[in-house]
């Protein structure tokens, strides 16, 4: 079955020491920033020693969040760090459009995920999402949209959210991870947040401190409630033929997908 991730622990490139320590926090998915967690003035110091830790493979999947596209320091990022044994992926940030996912991805045999951070970015999801074979992914980046759009409450969020899990979906990638919940104290708020976040049709989440881990794998993962029901699905898909309509009132056709990822879940921890 398809392995989803669904824990993103993002790590400054400036602090090898931190990366190292985010290496073994229990993450899925470790992603050394390049871009907003790093200042200027480091950020040639950051690309290489990210270099000279991915020089290797890693005992976890590495994605390396390289600056903006437009900006003085991506194409160095890109020589840099594309053909690294240590890196699973190239995490995209800022994109308005499905050129700028060409025009890297002839560069480079790395993964993209693209993460949209802007209402540009927002209207060209779609194209974005199938703009080339080796992008595997979109995600909102809330901070930079959150101004973009001059929100005030997370509520005027919802829209752009379901625009970037609809478009993931249409284009045949894996739903996307939630943005990060900004207080690393608030834990409470961050369940809260994640459980909104499943509703709208996301899956995991990005974390900026190990100890949103766990808050985030539990929202995430399906309940022993949702396995059974996920087991009852995949059974009837697998002796009836065409729709078959379940006790709840569902149709097996319609739900084979949402079953086979729920097991996948339970099955993968």
């Amino acid at each position: 079955m398809t392995s989803y991730p669904l824990t993103w622990l993002y790590v400054p490139g400036d602090r090898p020491h931190v990366v190292a320590k985010a290496l073994a926090a229990g993450a899925d998915v470790v992603v050394i920033d390049l871009e907003d967690a790093v200042a200027p003035d480091r950020k040639e110091y950051a690309r290489a020693a990210t270099a000279e830790r991915l020089g290797e493979p890693q005992p976890v999947p590495v994605h390396v969040r390289v600056n903006a596209l437009d900006g003085p320091w991506a194409a160095a990022d890109l020589t840099a760090l594309a053909t690294l044994p240590g890196v699973s992926g190239l995490r995209l940030p800022k994109v308005t459009s499905p050129g700028q996912i060409r025009q890297v991805a002839v560069a480079t045999p790395v993964p993209l995920y693209a993460l949209l951070e802007s209402a540009l970015g927002i209207e060209h999801a779609f194209a974005i999402a199938t703009a080339h074979p080796s992008l595997r992914g979109v995600s909102l980046g809330e901070a930079d949209l959150r101004a973009d759009l001059g929100v005030r409450a997370d509520a005027g969020l919802d829209w752009p959210r379901s625009r970037v899990v609809v478009a993931a979906r249409a284009a045949g990638l894996a739903p996307p991870p939630q943005s990060v919940h900004p207080d690393i104290r608030d834990l409470d708020g961050l369940a809260t947040s994640c459980a909104r976040g499943r509703i709208l049709g996301f899956l995991g989440r990005a974390a900026i401190h190990p100890r949103q881990l766990p808050v985030i794998e539990r929202a995430y993962l399906p309940t022993s409630a949702e396995i059974e029901a996920a087991e009852t699905i995949i059974k009837a898909a697998a002796t009836n033929e065409g729709a078959q309509a379940l006790p709840d009132g569902r149709f097996v056709d319609a739900a084979v997908v949402a079953a086979q990822r729920t097991l996948s879940l339970g099955r993968s921890r």
